[in-house]
């Protein structure tokens, strides 16, 4: 196993454990199965686990797995503070300390505010004192590095590294994602700044190995290195100096030995032009698949309405590569789940976009596409609902 170093200094494997997705036995962990494939992770080195909150039974099984191998200080345990719920540090407490119990463990190495989408909303935990709460559990040793999980835009992550003192952050990031979410150019600003960077979804739930359309099976199939589309997907984040670590929901003995033989073997900066030019292909023949064909490129943006055009298209696309239940769902974190909301039928139709864009694309007429598609009866309740409640 190989490791990169976080802000303090301390090691993390590159290849990190993702708990969330433990073999479930209808609908109870498997424990007896995770433990396994847990347990010999960690003897090969791998050192970073990744649960939260909201993991139905996760950070339980976890618990139980360390505490009953006594292998606790061996390992960084990261969670995370469904931030979205809390409305008081009263709240934020009662939270913290049903995770400890479920972990069975007095502190956490890594503690995130789960999948906090912009300023706006980090301004909102400041007004209830969460930066104190925070600081006075560093102080007291239970939580040793802050940070968050984010999926959004490169224009709402960029500030919000700004605003606080992160220890790390958490962004989903494959060669699907370069330039939407955070994107490169937010992987790259979190390196200049010195903070560690945890990727999610480096094969898209899989579907980067899956779901792969016929092109792109056949220019992987022609690697002369004989890589599977998983390596090639992981071996092109860990080029990335600035990738701390990769997280896999790891769910068979199998998928965990490959992975932890590609960490073993892997270095920052081996990738060939051949390589990329072959990875470019690859993604070249997805987009081939999905309706719209924007690139990411953001020269369509700042819209005046707010809204997140290249995150609203790939939400989009998703409709193609991952069904349209995944898409609405990012989509819908996307656009309502944020303090200013972005959803596309804020489109006055001002034609800005068009302006700029290098492809030319007729964005006006595939903002209304998207509308008609995404922000369905259900989303428009949805999004009501989380304002009533005040959720972000």
């Amino acid at each position: 196993m190989q490791y990169r170093e976080d802000k303090h200094g301390n090691q993390l494997s590159i290849l990190g454990y993702g708990c969330m997705r433990f073999t479930k036995k209808g609908n109870k962990i498997d424990i007896d199965k995770a433990e396994r494939e847990l347990l010999y992770a960690i003897e090969q080195g791998v050192n970073y686990l990744d649960t939260a909150y909201i993991y139905g039974g996760s950070e339980a099984a976890l618990g139980k797995i360390l505490e009953q191998n006594q292998i606790r200080d061996k390992v960084y345990i990261a969670t995370k503070l469904p931030q979205y719920m809390v409305k008081s540090l009263e709240g934020a407490e009662k939270i913290f300390q049903e995770e400890l119990k479920r972990l069975r463990t007095d502190y956490v190495d890594y503690y995130l505010m789960h999948m906090l989408s912009d300023v706006d909303n980090w301004e909102r935990l400041k007004s209830i004192g969460i930066d104190k709460w925070i600081e006075k559990k560093k102080q007291s040793g239970q939580i040793r590095n802050v940070g968050f999980s984010f999926h959004g835009t490169t224009s709402h992550f960029l500030p919000l590294l700004d605003a606080y003192d992160w220890d790390f952050c958490q962004i989903q990031y494959n060669y699907l994602d370069e330039h939407t979410q955070a994107g490169r150019k937010g992987l790259e600003y979190a390196g200049e700044k010195g903070i560690p960077v945890i990727i999610m979804e480096p094969l898209r739930g899989g579907k980067l190995v899956n779901d792969l359309p016929k092109k792109a099976r056949e220019a992987i199939a022609a690697d002369a290195k004989k890589r599977s589309a998983a390596e090639l997907a992981l071996r092109w984040l860990w080029d990335q100096p600035q990738v701390t670590c990769v997280l896999s929901g790891m769910n068979s003995l199998e998928m965990v030995k490959e992975n932890i033989r590609i960490a073993s073997s892997v270095q920052a900066g081996e990738l060939t032009d051949e390589d990329f030019e072959m990875i470019s292909k690859v993604r070249a023949s997805i987009m081939d698949s999905v309706k719209i064909g924007c690139t990411g490129c953001g020269y369509c943006q700042p819209c005046p309405k707010n809204i997140g055009i290249p995150q609203a298209f790939q939400s989009y696309n998703l409709i193609e590569v991952e069904g349209k239940s995944k898409a609405w769902m990012e989509y819908f974190q996307n656009t309502a789940l944020r303090s200013k909301t972005s959803s596309v039928s804020q489109c006055v139709g001002c034609g800005k976009c068009e302006e700029h864009c290098p492809q030319h694309l007729p964005i006006r007429q595939y903002l209304k596409d998207v509308e008609r598609t995404m922000e369905t009866p259900v989303y428009r309740i949805a999004k009501k609902l989380v304002k009533l409640l005040n959720l972000y």
